[in-house]
């Protein structure tokens, strides 16, 4: 089940980080990052957030999360991680179909590193593609992937 997160309350946005963390950790390795920023997040930029958050559930757990910025023409997929544990169940994909069917933009965004292989070949299959390359000031290469409606 997903459903929407509220990221104010602390019980939650520590649940919400714990899965960042684990979640970017594996991304962190499969870019052979030595500093990535996302694993720098604070507990207070999740409470702070201007950004929605959707939760995957299952058996009561938070297996996944995913952050949206919705504006004017565009969704974008802020982040979109799954705890390891929960790895090629399919709740990626979920997330991504949870957010064409309720988000009416003419068009969706997704970033991330470009050695992320698994995460490129979802927004691939979700019918995303790429739109652009570039380095980073922290040494990771990023691809962008765009979606028109």
């Amino acid at each position: 089940m997903i459903q929407k997160i509220d990221h104010t309350d602390i019980v939650l946005a520590r649940k919400i980080r714990s899965i960042f963390q684990v979640s970017y950790a594996v991304e962190a390795d499969l870019l052979k990052a030595i500093d990535f920023p996302p694993l720098n997040r604070t507990l207070v930029s999740f409470l702070k957030s201007k950004t929605e958050f959707y939760g995957y559930f299952q058996d009561d757990e938070l297996a996944a999360v995913t952050e949206i910025r919705s504006q004017n023409n565009n969704t974008h997929i802020q982040s979109l991680v799954v705890d390891p544990f929960y790895f090629r169940q399919g709740i990626g994909a979920k997330l991504v179909d949870f957010t064409f069917t309720n988000f009416s933009t003419p068009s969706f965004s997704v970033e991330t590193g470009s050695d992320n292989l698994p995460a490129i070949a979802l927004y691939i299959k979700s019918g995303f593609i790429e739109t652009k390359q570039w380095n980073t000031d922290y040494g990771i290469r990023k691809i962008r992937l765009e979606k028109r409606i």
